[in-house]
């Protein structure tokens, strides 16, 4: 069963076993998921409303775009968890004789690079979601206020998260050019995202 079939109970008692997936990948996809669908909440809590007429084109843009990106984050719960299989069963792989070794080898590397594309892409969802969030703070049902701020929460630990398991990875993928343009543009997302995320969780405690 795929874990966003799942129960929440179920789901949590895989996530506090000794199976190392789900894993911390997993856990950030999901955050985005949350924080997406949070502001996508907001969003709906805002539209329609007369007394938030001024709101309502950046409510609506925020909601529409959010489709997407919360369907994305959804499925990379699941892919993180495929993309560490991956790389398990190659480390399985008989070695015994020439040719196998460099099947696994090649299997190793090819596993390890989706390790590292799968939470890199849940890193450009996370921070697409929080520049939409941004834009919603002061301009959104005031009465949501809280849910967009943990919306604004769960979307950098989202990109925080996936950071790290970007990170974990990069010494095992084997295209240089590949392994710099995920290292690079990781960390400028990741400074992108740690430069906003406590000013747009400031404006949201200091509004209540």
């Amino acid at each position: 069963m795929k874990l966003i079939d799942m129960q929440v109970e179920d789901y949590l008692e895989v996530l506090k076993s000794d199976a190392p997936a789900p894993g911390g990948g997993s856990v950030s996809a999901l955050a985005g998921a949350q924080g997406v669908a949070l502001f996508m909440m907001v969003a709906d809590l805002t539209l329609g409303k007369e007394k938030y007429a001024d709101y309502q084109e950046i409510c609506r843009e925020a909601r529409e775009k959010g489709v997407a990106l919360y369907e994305e984050l959804t499925e990379a719960i699941d892919k993180d968890t495929e993309a560490f299989n991956l790389v398990a069963a190659a480390f399985k792989m008989p070695k015994e004789t020439e040719e196998e070794k460099a099947a696994r080898k090649q299997a190793i590397a090819d596993g390890t690079l989706v390790s590292t594309e799968v939470p890199f892409r849940t890193m450009q969802l996370g921070y697409e979601g929080l520049m939409l969030a941004k834009t919603m703070i002061g301009k959104s049902n005031p009465n949501a206020a809280s849910d967009l701020g943990v919306a604004i929460l769960n979307l950098t630990g989202c990109i925080k998260g996936a950071w790290l398991n970007v990170k974990i990875n990069l010494p095992g993928v084997k295209d240089e050019a590949k392994a710099k343009y995920y290292a690079e543009e990781g960390q400028k997302m990741f400074d992108a995202a740690d430069a906003v995320a406590h000013d747009l969780y400031m404006q949201v405690a200091e509004s209540l």
